[in-house]
């Protein structure tokens, strides 16, 4: 931490969609809870000096800088967080580490699992010397996904049998629309397999306490060619009206692929980016022995719940409002009832983070929990390759998770 021993220093690079999700939650953590470091928002960056500068008094950071290096390099700076796209990841993680910042990146952790190897040896590297190293996977940090993970915990499910699984948008059903960054492999990595099928990876894994271990995938891309746009930005985009010009979309418009779990358990899956109707449609069922639990991310403050070990007369789904003060998270909140929303993933995220770099934890999950998730995500893209082959998911290097 800086010469001030309970304030942590942040310096952020990007200021889009997740830099402005990120903001909101370094702003608010420590207004909300009780923590043993404060975080101070120190410095932005972005390539684009006026969007920068705009950003950082929108946004409430101290300063701005166009130069991430210069970021990485600051003795000032205790946090480095990641809201880049996916191909300056390893790049600015690499550098921050061996400077000895705690890092924070946001997900998939990589665009390769080269990357995403190195990057995780590098982290258990500077865990010797008190740097510590998180991966944004910010659905984790929903109230009803912590509880919905204690009730698997605990048993109350039983034997875990099913896992099902499905994150749906319809961003780009409109073939005009244009060629933004996340439809180019060289940028993103993949398309809708990493970008939101990452997320119901990671989330799944954690709430059973399973990981997968092998896929058998189809991929499609529906839309192979899209205007050029005249001004690229995350989730939206404009397309330049005096030019007919179009390029190649190089990734994945939906991801489709059944798994084994090493727990034993049948997995489906379904990432998509054309289902249309569909906003932002995350849902997870997980059925066990002895009951089911299910959670809707746009029902966010509820989980349904099935207990079989209830008299027959009595069995039926049962809706859970996770809004009372000893659910995780809620403590800090409002009376119960009283709701909570996306941006509060992210708020507790930083939470977690913050605890566990002020008091020597690991956070979790780590650089190397996210390697495991880039391998998934490699299995399914080469089993698609292979005509939906069954493909094994290769362990994590020992290196990476020592």
């Amino acid at each position: 931490m800086s010469t001030n021993d309970n304030e942590l220093r942040v310096g952020m690079v990007g200021y889009a969609f997740m830099g402005a999700a990120h903001s909101q939650a370094w702003r608010t953590v420590n207004r909300v809870f009780d923590l043993p470091a404060r975080a101070r928002m120190a410095l932005i960056c972005g390539r684009d000096s006026g969007k920068v500068a705009e950003a950082a008094d929108r946004l409430g950071w101290d300063e701005h800088t166009t130069d991430w290096r210069e970021l990485v390099s600051r003795p000032d700076i205790d946090v480095v967080d990641i809201c880049t796209p996916g191909d300056s990841h390893a790049e600015i993680a690499l550098a921050a580490l061996a400077a000895g910042k705690h890092v924070l990146c946001e997900k998939p952790l990589a665009n390769t699992v080269a990357e995403a190897q190195e990057m995780a040896a590098a982290a258990a590297s500077a865990r010797a010397g008190g740097a510590r190293s998180m991966c944004g996977f910010n659905y984790r940090r929903v109230p009803a996904v912590a509880l919905m993970r204690q009730l698997v915990a605990e048993g109350r499910l039983g034997e875990i049998r099913h896992v099902r699984a499905t994150y749906l948008q319809d961003w780009i059903v409109d073939p005009q629309f244009p060629l933004v960054w996340r439809l180019r492999k060289e940028v993103s990595g993949s398309g809708a397999l990493g970008d939101i099928g990452a997320h119901i990876i990671d989330l799944t894994q954690y709430v059973t306490g399973q990981q997968i271990t092998g896929v058998s995938a189809v991929t499609e891309t529906f839309v192979k060619e899209r205007p050029l746009p005249s001004e690229s930005s995350g989730l939206a985009a404009q397309t330049d009206g005096g030019s007919a010009a179009t390029g190649p979309v190089t990734v994945d418009d939906a991801a489709i692929f059944v798994a084994r779990l090493n727990g034993g358990a049948l997995a489906t899956y379904e990432a998509t980016r054309f289902a249309t109707g569909r906003k932002n449609a995350l849902r997870v069922e997980i059925n066990g022995s002895l009951g089911t639990v299910a959670f809707d991310l746009e029902r966010l403050n509820e989980l349904e719940y099935y207990d079989a070990t209830r008299p027959a007369v009595e069995q039926g789904f049962s809706r859970i409002l996770v809004t009372e003060s000893d659910h995780p998270y809620l403590s800090a909140w409002w009376p119960p009832g009283h709701i909570i929303g996306y941006e509060h993933s992210f708020t507790h995220q930083m939470r977690d983070f913050i605890e566990a770099v002020a008091t020597g934890v690991d956070p979790s999950p780590s650089f190397a929990e996210a390697l495991q998730v880039q391998l998934v995500l490699d299995a399914v893209v080469r089993s698609a390759e292979l005509g939906s082959l069954w493909t094994a998911v290769e362990p994590a290097l020992a290196t990476a998770t020592a």
